[in-house]
């Protein structure tokens, strides 16, 4: 019997290959699948490559003298006591966070916990934003004698000279709010309220509210005992920054003595002073002072000051930089702004030749050229004005802008552009921070 074969309809393959989903359930996808156990064998190193910035801060650190740091350890071996952080591994998280260009406690804190590099410098020793912010803060003498040890250790090597030092001043914006200054009335008004507000949370321990924690409790009451602490501290800061008010009415003219307001005073950092920033405009600010290496561009010497403007402060700063080095510069490198007599015969007399700018004459009519010395000159401003008017001279200043300047926007790139801690000497420690991380970078560039 002869067999038939049944017609079978088969699919279309080219047709089916031209088709389009146009529904995502219709779509063939390879979907996440989050909550899939899985066992992943690494370790924290294999994670960081070997020519990672992070591996050389970390031998940088191994290399220096860290001993003024774990001073203030009272867990020791063989004695009760939880274990304290290392803290060669807090020292290398804050600087390489202030390369990265981070000044947040919280945000470094966020970072040890999700950045492999960040990570790979905690190796697993616990950190979090309150250890961090304590430790930047509370290791102030600890950060400048490592400064001195990395200058020194640079100035064996042959690495810094300190033939020609530059120094330029920067003004940093403060953490504190303009809504925060008030004047002396405002003031003991706001002490009045804080002192209330403290014995009224002191009176709340016998009656008080279940559904608040202890915890929440000791945190208001710090937070009213600070507060109070801060308004007195204003308060104190309120007679030396009128001083600063009446010394600007004695040095303006009638028409911009109008302008300048009654003494005001910050509630929220009280050491802080409103000064004029690059922009023209005016804000709570610091006014950080780095000097500065010519021939290496590493940082010699720090400090943080309250007053808007640079007369004095050149000659504190050679001195810090003397006490560093052991030994002065051959030249010293400042703009106008510093340039005040008295500062120049300072400088001269300690056998620096001072490179800085001659002002004119006030006016055109005295017919006294600018390099004239005038009846008050002493002989250290007469050469001055002399050596200025030379060629060498002014060629070797010009290296002031192409130091300084560039010194001042590296530590704005690592992340120097507002202060998140309250007062001056928390600024320095920050500050410390900048002018190390900057120099352990120097310090990589001209040793290669």
């Amino acid at each position: 019997m002869e067999q038939r074969e049944l017609p079978i309809d088969l699919p279309d393959v080219k047709a089916m290959s031209r088709s389009v989903a146009t529904l995502p359930e219709q779509a063939r996808l390879r979907r996440p699948v989050r909550n899939q156990v899985e066992m992943i064998l690494r370790d924290l190193d294999s994670m960081v490559a070997e020519d990672h910035p992070v591996r050389a801060i970390w031998d940088f650190l191994q290399r220096l003298d860290l001993s003024g740091f774990y001073s203030s350890i009272k867990a020791v071996l063989d004695a009760p006591g939880r274990p304290a952080s290392d803290p060669q591994v807090l020292l290398a998280l804050w600087v390489y966070a202030t390369v990265d260009g981070v000044g947040s406690a919280r945000r470094l804190d966020r970072l040890c916990k999700e950045h492999d590099a960040y990570r790979w410098l905690c190796g697993g020793v616990p950190v979090d934003y309150h250890i961090l912010a304590d430790f930047r803060t509370s290791h102030q003498a600890a950060l400048d004698k490592l400064l001195t040890e990395i200058i020194a250790t640079m100035m064996n090597q042959k690495l810094v000279t300190l033939k020609q030092v530059a120094q330029d001043g920067t003004r940093v914006r403060a953490g504190a709010g303009g809504g925060s200054f008030h004047r002396k009335d405002s003031l003991e008004q706001c002490l009045v309220a804080a002192e209330e507000q403290v014995k009224r949370l002191n009176e709340e321990r016998d009656h008080f509210d279940p559904e608040v924690s202890l915890r929440e409790r000791a945190a208001r009451e710090r937070a009213a005992r600070e507060r109070a602490e801060r308004v007195e501290a204003a308060l104190r800061e309120l007679p030396a920054v009128q001083a600063a008010k009446e010394r600007q009415q004695r040095t303006k003219s009638k028409a911009e003595r109008t302008k300048i307001n009654e003494a005001r005073v910050s509630t929220t950092d009280p050491e802080v002073r409103v000064m004029k920033m690059p922009d023209g405009g005016y804000r709570p600010a610091y006014n950080v002072q780095f000097a500065t290496d010519v021939g290496s561009g590493v940082i010699v010497g720090v400090s943080v000051v309250n007053e808007g403007n640079d007369a004095g402060q050149a000659e504190t700063m050679e001195a810090q930089v003397e006490q560093r080095s052991g030994v002065h510069p051959e030249a010293y490198l400042i703009d106008g702004g510093y340039a005040q007599r008295d500062t120049i015969t300072t400088l001269t007399q300690r056998q620096i030749e001072v490179y800085a700018p001659v002002r004119p004459p006030r006016t055109t009519t005295s017919g006294r050229e600018r390099s004239s010395p005038r009846r008050d000159d002493s002989p250290e401003v007469i050469a001055w004005r002399q050596r200025m008017e030379k060629e060498e001279a002014k060629n070797r200043y010009k290296l002031r802008a192409a130091t300084a300047e560039w010194a001042n926007a590296q530590v704005r790139c690592h992340g120097l552009t507002r202060f998140t801690v309250r007062g001056l000497n928390n600024a320095l420690s920050v500050v410390l921070l900048a002018a190390i991380a900057h120099n352990l970078l120097r310090w990589l560039v001209v040793a290669a």
